[in-house]
């Protein structure tokens, strides 16, 4: 056993990916043809839906097969933890491709599972004098190209395809920069865009080429799932929908649960918003009849200029006999997206200082796109440009937000829309999956950003690229094992949460019966599930004292990795008059100890904990109060990306930048968890 086992046995931690908890449990298999959750909440009344899937999934529940596949060998009743990426890019994505990146799905998952890719640029004869490679393999991934314009891309980059002299095309080839994919990035922000006719004409070719590439993402994702016993990684069979409207972002991941997967992706040519995607989802998949199940995860409300959570739905609505089209809407977009992406090199999600009314909160002042001289509020309305770095910024467009709007929100309708887990992911551009090592960073943009001064450049006018970037972060999922029937079963109950990189081990409990001592306790996992729900999970309706929390956290086990800080939970709630949402932010646990970091060398001196956990018994909740609580934990400062570039560059070969008051030498690493929600 490890000394990072050793230390995780005290706090009954579990990693999977550092070899705990390696005794087969005896458990009994699930039927294969169990029916579909999913689709199945959406046929009977609104009154019997629970949003609380942890009710169906109890701890030492067996994940129901939808596939065969050997059982696991490291079952853990009270999950094992296990990281990965689930938005990543390829070749395949219009985007990634003219940054010379030829890396496809299957080099993705190669280098996921830990082996060495060589990265662009690359010269005549196909060789690069680049290449990286994980410090640790990911335990799962899922490779998400954007769906949308497969097969123009094919016809843009095969000579002997009609279509390859069409302007579009010729603009396309004609440089490795952001104007060369103008013509596709202006279609996705246009409402009722269709395909490129001068590239595709009416599609026969297009469509064609499509299917092809499709077909390879879903072999790749089947060749480099491991289906043996021993459970080493899992990919899972994805895309990503590219909804751009008016340049707000309102993408979606669309994670598959297995390998039957529609003949073709849901694309924003197809389905023109995301009440669309989900309908033509259900129709495809879910209800299709062939053992397809699927979930989206919304990524990046960052840039969405409040559309991502707007609370309206789109007209026509679908709606049951008797049932508000509001308020199916909400069960259908919490059935279909119960997971968001918190954070990803586009920046933090979480939330935003500087809206009119709010406290601020030092920790959100995190990764920021938007800077506060260019902060605009929208107000009551939402907006348009984000992605383009311009337009307003919404309180919608962060999660803490959202997660507290979905509290008026379930007053009013009796749903809540934004019951939101959480994860995090890098969106490499790069065919790199969970590549977010600071000290070693390698870029996102193929040979857009391979040289330090592309990395370093100014960012000023808000666009992705440059020193406003980041590595991004992973996903951390609590699973019984490594397998896809596991993870997407504990992505669908929403125990799981996303760290800014380091691969920090948390748990999170809340409950009217937990004790007050559970940190010094070797079974708190245990009597957490016992006695309480971990995150992702609903309280009982009928409590009538006040929740305790406990949340436990275990620094990333490398020796560099920089101790930890403080944990703190955050609580949204909504007053009795059932309108006004109030948050605060209480520190649970905070290092007595704290090291002295060198920004110059980037050494730390001094020691600060490996472990933090804290316990808090909520005084403000009343009985039938609707409220949301998740954990937030932050490491101790450790240099930036940026200042790990800087620190070895000196004369010609040190960018301005370097020495730009805006540029941060530091930064505070972290986990955010899935909430634990309190619904009368």
């Amino acid at each position: 056993m490890t000394a990072y086992a050793r230390r995780g046995a005290r706090l009954a931690l579990c990693l999977g990916l550092f070899g705990c908890g390696d005794r087969p449990v005896a458990v009994s298999e699930a039927p294969v043809d169990a029916p579909d959750a999913g689709a199945a909440a959406l046929d009977v009344p609104l009154s019997e839906v629970t949003t609380d899937a942890h009710a169906a999934s109890p701890p030492g529940s067996v994940p129901v097969l939808t596939e065969a596949r050997a059982p696991c060998n490291h079952r853990n009743p009270h999950r094992n933890l296990y990281f990965g990426d689930l938005h990543v890019h390829t070749a395949l994505s219009f985007d990634a491709r003219v940054y010379q990146v030829i890396a496809r799905p299957a080099d993705a998952y190669r280098f996921a599972r830990g082996e060495a890719v060589d990265l662009p640029p690359f010269d005549a004869a196909g060789k690069s004098a680049r290449s990286t490679r994980l410090a640790a393999p990911l335990d799962f991934a899922a490779v998400t190209d954007h769906a949308e314009f497969l097969g123009e891309v094919a016809v843009c980059t095969t000579p002997a395809r009609a279509g390859y002299d069409s302007a579009t095309c010729k603009s396309y080839r004609a440089n490795t920069s952001v104007a060369s994919i103008a013509a596709f990035g202006t279609t996705l922000a246009a409402s009722g865009a269709t395909h490129l006719v001068d590239v595709c004409g009416d599609r026969p070719d297009c469509t064609a080429l499509a299917d092809g590439l499709w077909a390879e993402t879903v072999a790749a994702a089947q060749a480099a799932d491991d289906k043996t016993a021993t459970c080493a990684f899992t990919a899972f069979v994805a895309y990503e929908y590219s909804n751009s409207t008016d340049l707000s972002n309102l993408h979606r991941n669309v994670i598959f649960r297995n390998a039957s997967v529609p003949k073709a992706p849901v694309t924003f040519l197809d389905a023109a918003t995301p009440e669309a995607l989900w309908a033509r989802l259900r129709a495809e998949c879910t209800q299709a009849g062939s053992g397809c199940d699927v979930l989206a995860i919304p990524h990046n409300s960052n840039w969405s200029n409040g559309r991502m959570f707007r609370v309206v739905p789109e007209s026509g609505a679908p709606s049951t006999e008797g049932v508000p089209a509001q308020a199916q809407a909400a069960l259908e977009r919490v059935t279909m997206e119960p997971i968001v992406e918190i954070f990803q090199h586009k920046g933090d999600s979480e939330c935003m200082n500087g809206f009119p009314g709010k406290e601020p909160d030092p920790f959100c002042d995190f990764e920021k796109l938007t800077t506060a001289a260019k902060f605009e509020d929208c107000g009551a309305t939402v907006g348009q440009g984000a992605m383009a770095g311009f337009g307003c910024t919404h309180r919608l467009d962060f999660v803490r937000e959202a997660l507290k709007e979905g509290l008026r929100e379930e007053a009013r309708l009796g749903v809540n829309p934004f019951q939101l887990g959480v994860i995090a992911s890098t969106d490499t551009h790069a065919a790199l999956p969970g590549a977010v090592d600071e000290d070693s960073w390698p870029g996102h943009l193929g040979d857009h950003d391979d040289r330090a001064r592309e990395r370093l450049a100014s960012s000023a006018d808000g666009l992705p690229g440059g020193f406003i970037e980041n590595p991004g972060g992973l996903a951390a999922v609590w699973s019984v094992e490594n397998s896809r029937d596991a993870l997407f079963e504990a992505m669908r109950r929403r125990e799981t949460y996303g760290t800014s990189g380091p691969r920090l081990a948390v748990r999170f409990f809340g409950g009217t019966g937990l004790p007050s001592d559970l940190c010094t306790r070797p079974d708190l996992v245990q009597q957490g599930y016992a006695l309480g729900v971990p995150m992702g999970g609903v309280l009982a309706a009928t409590a009538t004292q006040a929740p305790t929390f406990v949340v436990q956290a275990l620094r990333d086990p490398r020796e560099t990795a920089a101790p930890l800080a403080r944990v703190q939970i955050v609580k949204g709630w909504l007053d009795a008059d059932g309108k006004t949402t109030r948050e605060t932010i209480i520190d649970v646990a905070v290092a007595t100890t704290t090291p002295t970091l060198d920004t110059s060398t980037c050494l730390r001196t001094g020691s600060g904990p490996a472990e933090l956990c804290g316990s808090w018994t909520d005084p403000t909740w009343i009985p039938g109060q609707r409220a949301v609580w998740y954990a937030r934990v932050i490491e101790a400062p450790s240099c930036r990306w940026s200042q790990w570039l800087c620190k070895g560059l000196s004369g010609a070969s040190r960018p301005a930048t370097c020495d730009d008051p805006a540029l941060a030498r530091t930064v505070q690493e972290r986990a955010w968890t899935s909430p634990i929600w309190s619904v009368p």
